[in-house]
């Protein structure tokens, strides 16, 4: 039996700070303003809005701030200035939320700065010597047709005392961060060292991962671009399985602690058989372990076609005990180890399977936003600029229940989202490939 949990927000953690009182009223001449009494109910569960079983606690409701332009504004919009950065790793619609962000400053503002940082954090450290460019509209005006960020991006802490500094010296009122987890993290020392100096800064996160694993960002921008260009290298593998005897095409994604791009392209593909993701362990050997599903759905069929994701069965190798600059465990590498179980399992029995392996990673996360990331990542950067005006600081932007709502950063760096293998998702993913339920040869707890 799986176990399942469920994921509660504690009522008292959804409030946004403030750098200051918002009084002056705003520039916006379209559209209706967002009232502060407006409110986006976190848990929809009527489970959890009811509570269950008798004497069990009524759970007190939380909600999230909509997001969206306020009537008041914080900033003098005519002498302020922003500051834009990209952290970790490429992702589709980086360049996409960028143009974003200078566009609603530029336009709906009239901001008359807006600086972009080169090369992540370093970019606020003197000593790396990084440029910083001026963002214009007609510097950003073509971006989103390109992948990647025009800003370039760097891993790796840097001093919260120092990016602080810089902010001071460029005189800059809103920071604009887009990156992970760690960035949030990053992120909220800034804050913090911020408020320590009691200045009036401004910093607003913008959620990136291509791994869709942050809390409360449903989805991750870029998410749907990289489904939908891993769906191209599912289909490639499957042509190929299909092409020769004993046909194996395998095909490797990102995804170190969460399977969530390998799970939707395996829905959206429908051609392959085993869908392998950090989530839910396997064995290789053994009676229930993966061999022995794929040898029945070689014998079957003929071929198969295996996703697997980057962290998945790393229970099953020998860590590689180094880290990269971000802190995070370099993964061993899954898809060599099941090739070649693969290759000795049937040639132990005489039969030489036409095995493809395929690892589009790479050309994943840097290929420019498909059309929805675009719309998505256009609303993320409306939305950061109409946040960072009112004054509101420490938030993430991000799309819940079908709102763009303001969620605290301290509550997005809490932990990872993960796929739930007790989920109807997850079931839909088994109906889908037809793997076995488990594949491991004692039962799942």
């Amino acid at each position: 039996m799986r176990t399942c949990q469920d994921e509660s927000v504690d009522a008292k953690n959804t409030d946004i700070p403030v750098v200051g009182q918002a009084k002056i009223n705003n520039p916006i001449k379209f559209g209706r303003f967002v009232h502060e009494d407006d409110a986006v109910l976190v848990n929809i569960s009527r489970r959890s809005i009811l509570g269950a079983g008798k004497g069990r606690k009524k759970p007190e409701m939380a909600f999230f701030e909509p997001a969206g332009p306020r009537s008041k504004i914080y900033y003098d919009a005519s002498k302020t200035k922003c500051a834009v950065v990209t952290c970790g790793g490429l992702c589709p619609g980086l360049n996409d939320v960028i143009r974003a962000i200078v566009m609603a400053a530029h336009h709906e503002y009239k901001v008359p700065s807006v600086l972009g940082i080169k090369f992540g954090l370093e970019g606020f450290i003197p000593e790396y010597g990084h440029d910083v460019i001026e963002l214009t509209p007609e510097y950003v005006s073509r971006i989103h047709e390109f992948g990647g960020t025009i800003l370039g991006s760097s891993r790796g802490p840097q001093d919260p005392e120092a990016i602080v500094d810089a902010l001071e010296r460029m005189n800059v009122s809103i920071l604009f961060m887009i990156g992970g987890d760690g960035t949030m993290r990053a992120a909220s020392k800034v804050v913090e060292e911020i408020s320590s100096r009691g200045l009036s800064i401004s910093v607003v996160g913008l959620p990136k991962t291509i791994d869709n694993d942050i809390n409360f960002a449903s989805p991750s921008f870029g998410f749907d671009t990289s489904v939908e260009t891993a769906a191209m290298a599912i289909k490639g593998a499957h042509v190929e399985a299909t092409g020769a005897p004993w046909g194996i095409g395998m095909v490797k994604v990102m995804g170190r602690d969460a399977g969530y791009i390998a799970a939707q392209s395996s829905l959206s593909c429908q051609e392959v058989n085993f869908c392998l993701i950090p989530e839910d362990p396997f064995d290789i050997q053994g009676e229930n372990g993966f061999l022995a599903a794929l040898e029945e759905r070689m014998r079957g069929s003929g071929n198969a076609v295996i996703v697997v994701a980057e962290g998945a069965g790393q229970d099953l190798l020998k860590a590689s005990g180094r880290k990269d600059r971000s802190g995070n465990a370099r993964l061993s590498d899954i898809a060599t180890l099941l090739r070649e179980e693969i290759m000795d399992h049937f040639r132990a029995q005489s039969i030489e399977p036409t095995l493809k392996y395929i690892d589009p990673s790479y050309i994943i996360r840097s290929v420019p936003a498909n059309a929805n990331d675009r719309i998505y990542c256009s609303f993320l950067g409306i939305h950061a600029v109409h946040a960072g005006m009112t004054g509101r600081t420490g938030l993430v932007i991000s799309r819940w229940n079908g709102r763009y709502v303001h969620i605290p950063m301290d509550l997005v760096t809490k932990g990872k989202k993960r796929i739930n293998t007790c989920s109807n998702y997850w079931r839909a993913v088994l109906e889908s490939t037809g793997q076995p339920v488990s594949m491991k040869n004692t039962k799942s707890k």
